[in-house]
């Protein structure tokens, strides 16, 4: 099992950018792929981005894609997610989650390929 805990949520105006992390602990991090979703306010919990154990490959929601970037620090044991150009639709708690199975290169859009996940971190765009 692996203990994740994620920073950098806020407040901001559309058009503006963030930075998340997402700091793991418990297990090898370098061998796991890793993964951003969110979830807005009555609606489901959504896939935002994924970046493979290697770093050799990412994905990204279709919503995203131009705008958000997924990398990781296997040194430090840290996933980030850089938000630009934030719009008011991004608002939603962002969580980051890791593949619950190693080695993974596939790209994991559904939350159920995730075993461990954080609390979240709310992020709000205003208009």
């Amino acid at each position: 099992q692996v203990q994740l805990v994620e920073s950098g949520g806020g407040l901001v105006q559309a058009g503006g950018s963030l930075r998340l992390s997402c700091a793991a602990s418990g297990r090898t991090f370098s061998n796991y792929a890793m993964g951003w979703f969110r979830q807005a306010p009555g609606k489901e919990r959504e896939f935002v981005a994924f970046i493979s154990w290697s770093t050799g490959r990412t994905d990204y929601a279709d919503s995203v894609k131009g705008r958000f970037t997924i990398s990781r620090d296997n040194a430090k044991n840290t996933v980030y997610l850089q938000m630009n150009s934030l719009k008011p639709e991004d608002t939603a708690v962002y969580y980051c989650a890791a593949d619950s199975r190693p080695f993974r290169v596939v790209p994991r859009v559904y939350s159920t390929d995730y075993g461990s996940w954080g609390q979240g971190t709310q992020v709000t765009v205003s208009s």
